[in-house]
Parts: C-alpha cells; structure tokens; sequence
C-alpha cells in the first residue's frame, strides 16, 4: 500500500548511492549513518536542481547545507502523487510515526507469503 511504500523509503535515510554500483552517487541525508527522518524532511525542506552523474545518470542535488545532497526521481515522486505525499508530510512531522510504519512495513516484507506449516517456535 502506499504507507508502506513510503516507509520504506526511508530507509534512504541511511547510506548513499554508489556510482560503481548504482550509476548515481551521493547521500540523501548529511548524516548519513543516522536513521531518523530526515530523508522526508529533506523532501519537503530543500530545493533540488537536476544534474547528471558522473556515470550520465540523472539525478537531482542540493548543496544548501553543510554537505551536499541528492535525491532520485523516484525519491521526488513521492511528494508529486497526493496519496504518497501526504505520508512524507506525516513522517516528516512525527519520527515515531515514521519509525512504527517502517517497523510494520518491513515485517511485512521480510514475512510476505511465508506459513508457520507446523514449525515449532525457537526460544
């Protein structure tokens, strides 16, 4: 559903992009080893100026703070469609929301179709 899709997002919250790997390069946060919400703060806050990257790639940038950073097409998306933009409004509010719709979005993707089929719980 669409909370989940933009919890998940966050996650970009965390790390960069590589361009060795990706074909885009830089981070969607200035502290990139933090998980908070800064990724949709980000969204909202800043102005991003399209560019390439050094792989050709596009992608957009901001070096209004103290470090640069960038974001996807994918990642704008998010605040373009109303449905979307209205969980990076929410997140970008309340942390907490945030983190408990990551929680539950990610349990349900690490458990997507999985049946207990009789296995026994391990303690």
């Amino acid at each position: 559903n669409d909370k989940d899709i933009v919890a998940l997002s966050g996650a970009h919250t965390v790390g960069k992009c590589n361009a060795d790997r990706s074909g885009f390069e830089g981070k969607w946060t200035e502290n990139s080893l933090k998980f908070d919400n800064s990724y949709f703060t980000n969204l909202l806050t800043k102005e991003y100026k399209e560019e390439k990257s050094e792989k050709g790639n596009p992608q957009y940038g901001n070096e209004d703070g103290k470090e640069k950073t960038i974001m996807l097409m994918t990642d704008l998306a998010l605040t373009k469609d109303p449905e979307f933009k209205k969980y990076v409004e929410e997140f970008a509010k309340d942390e907490k929301a945030f983190f408990a719709a990551y929680a539950e979005a990610f349990q349900k993707l690490q458990e997507l179709g999985w049946e207990k089929k009789g296995l026994k719980e391990i303690k």
